[in-house]
């Protein structure tokens, strides 16, 4: 179990910034642009950029809610890239609100429930 030390990514504020808050910007400031290749990749790079920042603070510390942010944001950029593609017609908007409405129940619920760290079991390596 990490704490809040500088083993969680989260903990420190430029990295947060670096890592999520950023991206999260590009998202909202491209969802003003209409349809086009640039928007798909903006969000395609930045819910990839978050989900695996959120995988490897899983993995580095053990941040709970970093388990489900992480696949979450890896499903959103997918979802992005293949909208940019065209090869699914779901909008825009359906897809930045089921990323928000994921990260507000799965990024909050679990840390308040359980704790905001990972309990790690020795001898099962």
């Amino acid at each position: 179990m990490c704490g809040p030390d500088r083993r969680d990514l989260i903990s420190g504020t430029s990295t947060q910034v670096l890592l999520w808050r950023l991206p999260a910007a590009a998202i909202v400031a491209s969802s003003l642009l209409k349809d086009s290749p640039l928007k798909a990749g903006i969000w395609t790079a930045a819910f990839g950029q978050m989900g695996i920042a959120c995988l490897l603070n899983a993995s580095r510390c053990g941040r709970l809610h970093c388990y489900f942010t992480g696949p979450l944001f890896l499903l959103g950029g997918g979802a992005s890239l293949l909208r940019g593609l065209r090869v699914v017609r779901v909008a825009w908007n359906r897809i930045g609100l089921s990323v928000l409405l994921g990260w507000l129940l799965l990024g909050r619920l679990p840390e308040k429930l359980w704790g905001k760290y990972v309990v790690q079991v020795s001898g099962w390596e």
